[in-house]
């Protein structure tokens, strides 16, 4: 037995998730390990090609999207969101991170599109969930792993602009929101649904077939039941194959809305790895290297990653993922780039090795805190 093996057999046994699928590719050779069942207790097993909610896991691709517009000339990193999202023009900014929500003080510039890329645009979640400013943000932001709870995109920025930022544009790095922001940015400036963007530009040249914000009837019986931890510590369903993810939301959430599987996501991971060129599609290239070396270097100054501690464990943040800075764990390599999502995934590139690491179960998350799924995850494949 493998150790991958081993390590995920390990906590499908304990019932800590029904089921897992974990791959590692190393270039010239690739594991893929599957465990376990597609429900709790049930005996349909887990095939390669289950179907999983990502959550942030959308977040890097919904990046490369934005990408995308730059390199088409359609939007400018540099450019105010203004033009495209106009909701956001004139926004307040608490006097001080601990200030009451109507103690507010004028942007000192505008909002722009590398703030939205580099989560700096002053709203999104703190380390400090207790500000009034995240507090009220908290009454606004949804969470994309239940879709239908958000707005159409245009009821969510006029609520959204009603919030004062934390900190000033650029200052202060947040978790989420801007991610959400982007997927709307992409809709407007390319006068596509982002659903439409996304297919035509990345899943479809990529052969990212089971990419998509929502599971058609055909394709159920290899989407996996979703599973929130109760009070007593048993897993309970919150999510079913027949549930939120059968039709498409109002607005599809680039920072969470995706469900993928472990063969699409190594596609789009291997996009970054070839610096932008699609192995899937002749050669095709889909992003220069300068968009992904922009997308996988650390943007945060080392103050941005302490404000951001809770989320980043003392590391930084590309574009749409994190980007080891320090080796604080056997798994922290300099330069590794990816994220997790909150219904239990991980993805990650380490280019000094070129090894590509993605782990997808059905179990959320409660906090930003690793579990121990994933931190036996990262020390078994991080050998290289």
């Amino acid at each position: 037995m493998s150790a991958l093996r081993e390590t995920l057999r390990r906590h499908v046994d304990d019932g800590s998730v029904p089921g897992a699928v974990g791959l590692v590719d190393r270039g010239d050779e690739v594991e893929v390990v599957t465990v376990g069942s597609l429900t709790a207790g049930g005996t349909a097993p887990l095939p390669r090609d289950a179907i999983f909610r990502i959550a942030s896991l959308t977040k890097p691709i919904t990046a490369a999207a934005v990408l995308m517009l730059v390199e088409d000339g359609r939007i400018g990193l540099h450019d105010p969101v203004d033009e495209w999202l106009p909701e956001l023009s004139k926004p307040m900014v608490a006097r001080t991170p601990s200030s009451p929500v109507d103690d507010v003080v004028p942007a000192v510039r505008p909002i722009t599109v590398e703030d939205l890329l580099t989560s700096r645009t002053g709203w999104g979640y703190a380390s400090d969930f207790s500000l009034p400013a995240v507090q009220a943000l908290a009454a606004v932001q949804k969470d994309s792993r239940e879709p239908h709870t958000y707005p159409d995109p245009d009821t969510w920025l006029r609520q959204l602009a009603q919030v004062p930022l934390l900190h000033q544009p650029g200052d202060g790095w947040l978790y989420h929101t801007s991610s959400d922001l982007q997927g709307i940015l992409i809709a407007r400036a390319s006068g596509r649904t982002l659903p439409e963007f996304l297919a035509e530009r990345i899943f479809e040249p990529l052969g990212m077939k089971d990419t998509a914000f929502e599971v058609p009837e055909t394709k159920r019986d290899r989407f996996t039941t979703y599973y929130r931890t109760g009070p007593t510590g048993a897993l309970e369903p919150a999510d079913t194959p027949d549930g939120d993810w059968s039709r498409l939301p109002v607005l599809p959430s680039g920072g969470g809305g995706l469900v993928s599987t472990a063969d699409d996501l190594l596609a789009f991971v291997r996009l970054l790895r070839s610096s932008g060129e699609s192995g899937a599609s002749g050669g095709q290239r889909l992003l220069t290297p300068a968009s992904v070396s922009r997308m996988t270097t650390n943007h945060l100054t080392a103050h941005q990653r302490e404000l951001g501690t809770l989320f980043l464990q003392d590391q930084g943040w590309g574009y749409g993922g994190q980007v080891d800075v320090t080796p604080s764990n056997p798994w922290n390599t300099p330069g590794r780039y990816g994220w997790v999502g909150g219904t239990g995934t991980t993805a990650y590139l380490v280019p000094p090795t070129g090894t590509i690491t993605i782990l997808l179960t059905q179990v959320g998350v409660e906090s930003p805190e690793p579990v121990r799924l994933l931190v036996d995850f990262w020390r078994c494949t991080a050998g290289g």
